[in-house]
């Protein structure tokens, strides 16, 4: 038929949300794919649910929890809530968690390697998020 498409759903790994408070009030918003590496943060087509990302130019970048960046991509902005499949160039939009309660140990592994819960006001200034 014309016009078939094929598309694969993930359940995901939403083990590191402490509660569901938040969920439903997640917002929206325009994910940059071009910042995201195939290899690290989507080795099987998915950036996986509980990605933490900061707001660079009104669009969606990696977080770097390094402690001294506080500026760019060192302000938390929350976690993508839900498996996002990549598919071509395209950025798209995805729902982002901004507060509630997570599991530090269970955020996948951000960036820059390792994920921090961020501790300097300075670098969750837009979230309510608590890290457990």
């Amino acid at each position: 038929m014309p016009r078939m498409k094929t598309e694969t759903f993930l359940a995901g790994d939403m083990s590191w949300l402490d509660s569901d408070h938040g969920i439903n009030n997640s917002r929206t918003d325009l994910l940059d794919i071009s910042t995201f590496t195939a290899g690290t943060h989507y080795p099987n087509g998915f950036i996986p649910s509980g990605q933490p990302v900061a707001k660079v130019g009104g669009v969606l970048v990696p977080y770097t929890s390094a402690e001294a960046t506080t500026t760019g991509a060192g302000v938390l902005w929350g976690h993508i809530l839900t498996d996002q499949q990549v598919v071509g160039t395209n950025d798209f939009a995805v729902p982002v968690l901004k507060h509630g309660r997570v599991k530090t140990s269970k955020v996948p592994v951000g960036s820059d390697g390792a994920f921090t819960a961020p501790v300097a006001a300075a670098k969750r200034v837009d979230i309510t998020i608590n890290y457990v």
